[in-house]
């Protein structure tokens, strides 16, 4: 009995293994968009199939904030993008090269409010902002790596105050000691 399921399950995974790429041809060109009908403002998962022998590809779309870049091994590539916040509902070419091979898909774009085809969400859903890739580059960060140390050091007031307390220590530490000794006799 447990050969037979396990020749079913082997089955059953040859089976889909060959499938799989037929699938994703039939969805356009190879291209699997997750959600496929998605509303302006969100997130959307790009999965490329058949593109052998290349780690990195591009999707550019009118409807994406900005082009996605794919990565991913043998053959199979993935990103995300998230849908422009200002769409209205429509379909949008989505060209993928990868290598020296070029596909087109199609992604539906649905009104705000429609249900989409979407899987449910395990984040709750984020505003539709940036429109634009972040620019990164340290910010603010630039101005307080300039600063001389030496002029921004502590200054005569620190250093009284650490004179203060060091006394103030000291004397505690003497009395303390000169108290044991009396004991002691």
């Amino acid at each position: 009995m447990g050969q037979l399921k396990v020749t079913l399950c082997a089955g059953a995974a040859v089976v889909a293994a060959t499938l799989t790429p037929t699938a994703y041809a039939a969805d356009g060109g190879g291209i699997s968009m997750t959600p496929t009908a998605p509303a302006p403002g969100a997130d959307v998962a790009l999965r490329v199939g058949d593109c052998a022998g290349s780690r990195t590809g591009t999707a550019v779309s009118a409807a994406f904030v900005t082009d996605v870049r794919l990565t991913g091994t043998d053959g199979t590539l993935a990103g995300e993008s998230r849908v422009r916040s200002t769409l209205t509902a429509g379909t949008y070419d989505v060209k993928v090269s990868c290598g020296d091979a070029t596909r087109t898909g199609a992604l539906t774009v649905v009104a705000p409010g429609s249900p989409s085809t979407a899987p449910p969400s395990r984040h709750p859903a984020a505003p539709a902002s940036p429109v634009a890739p972040v620019q990164a580059g340290g910010g603010g960060a630039a101005e307080l790596a300039v600063v001389d140390a030496r002029a921004a050091g502590p200054g005569t007031a620190h250093t009284v105050t650490g004179l203060v307390l060091a006394g103030v220590a000291a004397t505690a530490v003497a009395l303390r000691s000169a108290r044991r000794s009396r004991r002691q006799r």
